[in-house]
This record gives structure tokens, sequence and C-alpha cells, in this order.
């Protein structure tokens, strides 16, 4: 069985796998899945992969081999789960493996951005202690708005109630477990807007969710209003960000995701002879860097997945995915 593993720096995943069965062959390969390099492993059987990769159909069709995929993380927006059913590709994800992870990065981001943690860091790195910032914040007594409560935004909220936050809830399919709570209140996603001090997005990447939060809603926000996205960058239109910003509507945005992030990873594709960039994903990239660029703005790399308990678990559960799907009885599968 030929198994290959994308985005795979950490030598633990590998290991992992390898140990499942002595005749398997694991190769770990450090870059992401796309055209240039998915040619050299077009004998897969099972692949692997992690933020970044390319699972469309322009890939896989050059996967001939393939018959199941294993995505390291919960997101599964990066797989052409049209084209895999057509083909009899099972797909599988890790359903659960950082809720305290993503919710602990989404805090670290507004509590940064409340404090202005950044900017104060820097200046006394460059031996400023005289530095004095713009006037931050506190967290208690204001109104925390959770867009998605599955199981990050239940420990989002969890976390604003630690805070002396009132919580105000938005999702399609609320919550049974939170749906007769005494400490949240659902609401209308627009009520939610005018309303909250703080919204923190924790919805997944789905045509529904895709520009959910642009001009309109940023209009609706109080002024002064603080945006985390550790969701998805599709959420959120950028551009329209960017505005709310520049005109003092939003206060600040703590941003973990953004469109394109294989592109603001790998750049060079946009300028190859054959790119196919569209003006739209242009604009993304360049929208990415102003936010980057902003002082009123902390973009982390995709990264609040990062830590040693939440990497167990993807891969603890990613062998378990792999061994389940060899023995025939697969499981986490995505539809």
């Amino acid at each position: 069985m030929k198994i290959v593993l994308f985005s795979a720096d950490e030598a633990e995943t590998a290991k992992a796998v390898a140990a499942l069965d002595p005749t398997f062959t694991v190769t770990p390969v450090a870059a992401p899945i796309d055209a240039s390099i998915v040619d050299t492993y077009a004998d897969a059987q099972i692949v692997s992969g992690f933020a970044g990769c390319d699972f469309s159909a322009a890939i896989l069709s050059r996967l001939p081999n393939l018959r199941f995929i294993a995505i390291r993380a919960t997101g599964f927006d990066s797989v052409d789960l049209d084209y895999c059913r057509a083909h009899g590709i099972k797909v599988s994800n890790v359903p659960v493996y950082g809720d305290s992870t993503v919710a602990e990065h989404a805090f670290g981001l507004l509590l940064a951005l409340s404090r202005w943690t950044v900017p104060c860091a820097e200046a006394t790195r460059r031996g400023d202690f005289a530095y004095t910032p713009p006037r931050g914040f506190e967290l208690r007594g204001k109104v925390f708005g959770a867009i998605g409560t599955g199981h990050i935004g239940r420990r989002a909220i969890e976390m604003a109630h630690g805070f002396g936050m009132s919580v105000l809830a938005y999702d399609a399919r609320p919550s049974p477990a939170l749906r007769d709570a005494p400490n949240v209140r659902y609401a209308p996603l627009d009520d939610l807007l005018v309303q909250a001090d703080i919204v923190s997005l924790h919805v997944p990447a789905t045509p529904e969710t895709d520009g959910m939060i642009g001009e309109r809603q940023f209009a609706l926000m109080k002024r002064g209003a603080v945006l985390i996205n550790t969701a998805r960058g599709q959420v959120v239109d950028n551009e329209a960000l960017i505005r709310a910003l520049q005109s003092g509507h939003l206060a600040a945005a703590g941003l973990d995701v953004l469109p394109d992030e294989s592109l603001l990873r790998h750049p060079a594709p946009l300028f190859a002879p054959d790119a196919s960039a569209t003006p739209a994903t242009v604009r993304d990239v360049l929208a990415a860097r102003v936010l980057a660029s902003m002082p009123n703005v902390i973009v982390t790399p995709h990264n609040a997945y990062n830590t040693a308990e939440a990497f167990r678990r993807i891969t603890d559960t990613t062998a378990a995915n792999i061994k389940a799907f060899v023995e025939g009885h697969p499981i986490n599968l995505v539809d």
C-alpha cells in the first residue's frame, strides 16, 4: 500500500502511519500537494494532506490509483467531493482535534488587540521603553458574538463567560447543548452584529458561509467593534474589511485565516506563463498584504491549530482513519 503524506513536516505522523502495517510504503512530503509535484506520486493509493493542499479535480485526476484521502484537519473544503464520489475515492477528516486549541488562539488574538500587545513588544524590543500605545479596552462587560456554535464555538463561549462577557450566538443549526443555556442567547445574525462588541467566527467553509461577512454586515456592526476570524478566510470579504478598518468603523481585527492561503505561501504560480489566477484572486492576495500591514490588525499564518496536544489528536485520528479504511470499515467519512 503506497501512502503519501503531504505537508508532513512532522515525523510523528509518518511514524504513526508506518507503524500500522510493515507492508505500507509511507512517503512524507514537506510540501503541500499541487500541480508542480503531483505527478511524482501518481502511484499513491492513499494520500493525506493538511492546510494548503490542493485536492481539486485537476489534481486528483493525475492520481489514477487513488482510493482514499485522509484530511488531517476538520475542514475538507480543499477536496472536490463530486470528483471523489464519481471515482470511488473515500475521504475522511479529523472531526474534533482543536476545539480548545483554536478557541484559545481566538482569545489570544483578542487579548493582544485589546492591549496593543504586538506594537508594545516591538517597541521594547527596539529599546523604546517610553512607548505609549493607544488606549486599550477590557473584555469584562462586553458582548461576545459567536457566529457558529460547533465544538470550537462552544469552547469560545465558555472562555467568554470566564472573562465576564455576555454572549450572543448565531448558527443556522443551533446547538441543543446551548439552546436552553441560561447564559447564552441565540439571535438572528443581523441582531448579533448590531449588538456585539466582539464578533468571533467559528463556521466551516460552505457555499452558505462564503462571503458571509461583507459590506452590509460590517455596516451593521457597532462602531468600534472587533472582528476575530479563526474559521476560514473566504467567510470574510477582506476588501470590505479593509474599508471598515480604514474608516474607523471597525476598531481592529484578528485573523488566522485568509483566502488563497496557498498563493500567499507560494506566490510564484501567479507569474507562471500558464497562470490562471483571476483578477479576484490577485485582489485577495493584495488585500491580505494590506491587512497584515495595518497597525490595528493581527494576522497569523493559519496557526490556531498548532499545539502539541492538537497534533497528537490529529496524528492518532489520521492513523485510525487510514487503518479503518484499509481494514474495510472506514470511519470519519465526509459527504
